[in-house]
């Protein structure tokens, strides 16, 4: 059965996306079976991936509002296999207002196919809206990416307010993995405070390595590939293998079953 990693932080601009494609390619290339879930609506996951959003025929919209299911909107790409948005989950927000247990759509969405993969990364939007807590209610864990800059480090508490609203109504198990330091220069002092004071305020593991400022990570998208391919031989593409590598080695025994039991039809 798959472990469910969402990516999480309401500061928009801190690599949550990139975050999630580079680390879901580092993961299958070190033997893992990843499903990337778009849970933005601006699809930035999806169009990273080199998929046009809005030429997609069904997309995660069409899941969340009960118009298909999953394994017939999952994309094969590149080795990893996508859950694309579109810009009609803007819409699913409002339809699942008006739902019953609206919280738990994408982890009863995502249920049927866990078991065919290893690992499920979920990009979550930058906000704290019902997309974001469907994306923590379907998670084991969450994983906080932070540019380490005064103003995306405001945004934590209360990011973590919203966690612990999660553990009592809705996923009681959901642990914190840590923070993910990005967009990291370490010639200045101001990135390295604001680190050790979100480290001692919220008592957060910090993930090593940090993430290198690279303009390569803003090259990559446009080439519909990760900086693992862009710039593998880099300081930011190390960074993310070394990441890769610590989560794999906690990912725990117990193989998937067959990866088969998917219909997936690569669509282009």
């Amino acid at each position: 059965m798959a472990r469910v990693l969402a990516v999480a932080n309401q500061k928009g601009g801190v690599a949550k996306t990139t975050t999630v494609h580079t680390l879901g390619t580092a993961l299958s290339r070190l033997g893992e079976r990843v499903l990337l879930v778009d849970l933005d609506p601006q699809a930035c996951l999806s169009y990273s991936a080199g998929l046009d959003p809005d030429a997609l025929p069904t997309s995660l919209h069409d899941v969340l509002v009960g118009r298909a299911e999953a394994v017939d909107v999952v994309i094969e790409t590149e080795g990893l296999w996508l859950l694309p948005a579109s810009i009609d989950l803007a819409g699913s927000e409002v339809h699942l207002l008006t739902r019953t247990g609206r919280e738990h759509a994408l982890a009863r969405a995502l249920e049927p196919i866990r078991g065919g993969f290893d690992r499920i990364l979920v990009d979550c939007p930058p906000s704290l809206g019902i997309l974001t807590i469907n994306g923590l209610t379907a998670a084991d864990e969450v994983l906080v990416p932070l540019q380490c800059e005064t103003l995306s480090h405001r945004g934590v508490g209360q990011l973590l307010e919203t966690i612990d609203d999660v553990r009592t109504f809705t996923n009681p198990d959901l642990r914190v993995r840590g923070i993910v330091a990005t967009m990291f220069d370490r010639r200045t002092r101001h990135g390295r405070e604001v680190l050790e004071d979100v480290r001692g305020r919220y008592g957060l593991p910090v993930l090593e390595p940090p993430i290198p400022k690279s303009v390569r990570f803003a090259e990559a998208p446009a080439r519909g590939c990760t900086v693992l391919d862009h710039a593998g031989d880099g300081p930011g593409a190390d960074a993310y293998r070394s990441l890769a590598t610590a989560l794999h080695a906690d990912l725990g025994a117990g193989a998937p079953e067959a990866l088969g039991v998917l219909r997936i039809v690569p669509e282009r």
